[in-house]
C-alpha cells in the first residue's frame, strides 16, 4: 500500500512537472512566432499568438500544431495615395506544418481571418469632402451611403457597396443620379470620390478576401484560404 502511495505521489509530480514544461515551451513559441509575423508583415507591435491544443511538445514532435490564432493588430490598404486602416484583423490557422529544424512555419492547410471596416475610416480614405455612413438594406444586402461634394449641388447622396476579390477591397457607387448626370462632368467628378480600391498587401499568402458584411456598426470582411503560409 505505501508503495502504491509513493507510486501514485511520483505520477503526480512527474505529470505536474511535464505540463509546467509543455506550458513553458508553448509561451516561448508563441513569443518567437510573434516577433517573427511582427518582422515580415512591419507591424507596429507584436502581434497577439496562441497555440492551441495539449500537449505543445508531443505537437512538436511531430512537427504539427493543430491551432494557431492570432491577432495581428490593425492593418493598412492603400491606392492613390489614400490609405485605409483594416481594424483587429484576426486570423486562425488549421493544420499547422513546422520546418524540418523547426524553427519557422511552413504553412497551414487551411486558415480563416476576420477583420473590419470602420465608416469613419472609409471616409478619411475617401478624400477630402467625402462621407461614407452606413446606408440600410436593400433586397437584404446591407448598403453605404456615399456624399461626395459637387459645386452646383449642396447636397449629393449616392447609394453603394463595398465589395472584395483577392487581396483589394473597393467601394463603389451604385448609380449616378440622374440631375447629375445632366450636368457636364458632374458624374466623372463624383465618381472620382465615390470609387476606389484599396489593396492590402499584408495579408499572409493564399489568404484571399471572400465575404464582407454592411452593417450599422462597420464593414466585416473575412478571408479563407488554404495552403496558407504564415508569415514568420
Amino acid at each position: 500500500m505505501r508503495a502504491l502511495k509513493v507510486l501514485l505521489v511520483l505520477v503526480v509530480v512527474v505529470g505536474g512537472l511535464f505540463v509546467a514544461a509543455d506550458r513553458v515551451a508553448v509561451n516561448l513559441a508563441e513569443d518567437k512566432a510573434a516577433e517573427k509575423i511582427r518582422g515580415s508583415l512591419a507591424l507596429p507591435a507584436d502581434p497577439e499568438v496562441s497555440i492551441k491544443g495539449f500537449p505543445f511538445l508531443t505537437q512538436v514532435a511531430g512537427r504539427s500544431l493543430d491551432e494557431v490564432d492570432t491577432s495581428l493588430g490593425d492593418l493598412k490598404a492603400s491606392a492613390d495615395g489614400h490609405t485605409l486602416r483594416v481594424e483587429k484583423l484576426k486570423a486562425t490557422f488549421h493544420d499547422v506544418r513546422l520546418s524540418d529544424d523547426y524553427s519557422s512555419i511552413e504553412k497551414a492547410a487551411s486558415a480563416t481571418a476576420t477583420a473590419t471596416l470602420s465608416y469613419p475610416d472609409l471616409t478619411s480614405a475617401s478624400g477630402a469632402n467625402v462621407q461614407v455612413a452606413y446606408g440600410g438594406q436593400k433586397d437584404g444586402q446591407g448598403q453605404v451611403k456615399i456624399s461626395p461634394s459637387f459645386p452646383l449641388l449642396s447636397s449629393l447622396e449616392v447609394t453603394g457597396s463595398v465589395t472584395a476579390q483577392g487581396n483589394t477591397l473597393r467601394l463603389r457607387a451604385d448609380s449616378i443620379p440622374t440631375m447629375c448626370r445632366l450636368l457636364p462632368g458632374c458624374a466623372d467628378k463624383v465618381r472620382e470620390q465615390t470609387d476606389h480600391e484599396w489593396k492590402l498587401d499584408q495579408l499572409p499568402s493564399n489568404l484571399k478576401l471572400d465575404k464582407v458584411t454592411t452593417g450599422p456598426g462597420g464593414v466585416k470582411i473575412t478571408a479563407t484560404g488554404t495552403d496558407v503560409k504564415l508569415p514568420g
